[in-house]
């Protein structure tokens, strides 16, 4: 079945989507680096989810993983910030990109016939309120789960530059990118 990409263009951006590209997984540029930022916890989930590493699994399992796929529908949302130093207000735009996030997702399941999908978003997965992986237990939702797109080592802002994605959207404002991997069926 013939997909027009245009159509998930446009349909991301009708789901609140600032930005939304096609990007050839190709083209998409690796770097362990960012996996490292990870181990230095910055966001906090490190080893507090199935979706983070150290249980996610080694880089270069996740690059190879992506690596299956032909292209892939990135997002970006933009937010606007009382001021630079707007903790709470970037909490609520991750919540908020999150959301956009999953309806995109949900749509294109809906609305096309994939092979195989494979999204990737912002942060840590946080579909459930607390990760199985605190408790010992494997992931109670495997297919609503997702890991971000820097836990899998790639670099966001070569991918947004290569698809003509603003990586910097003006003062006081905050930007959260997903991608959503695919292989359209045949």
């Amino acid at each position: 079945m013939e997909i027009d990409f245009n159509d998930l263009i446009r349909d991301a951006k009708t789901l609140n989507a600032t930005h939304a590209a096609i990007a050839k997984v190709k083209n998409i540029l690796f770097n362990e680096d960012f996996r490292k930022q990870c181990e230095q916890n910055i966001c906090g989930s490190y080893n507090k989810n199935w979706m983070c590493p150290p249980a996610f699994g080694p880089i270069r399992d996740a690059k190879e993983r992506a690596l299956r796929f032909q292209q892939g529908l990135l997002i970006q949302s933009v937010h606007e910030l009382k001021s630079s130093f707007d903790w709470k207000g970037m909490m609520a735009a991750a919540l908020d990109h999150t959301e956009i996030f999953r309806n995109i997702l949900d749509s294109m399941k809906k609305n096309y016939s994939f092979e195989e999908i494979l999204p990737l978003n912002a942060g840590p997965c946080t579909y459930c309120e607390k990760c199985a992986f605190l408790d010992g237990e494997i992931c109670r939702f495997p297919d609503k789960a997702v890991s971000s797109v820097e836990a899998n080592g790639i670099d966001v802002m070569a991918l947004e530059k290569a698809c003509g994605i603003p990586y910097y959207n003006g003062k006081n404002t905050v930007s959260y990118v997903g991608l959503i991997l695919f292989n359209v069926a045949s």
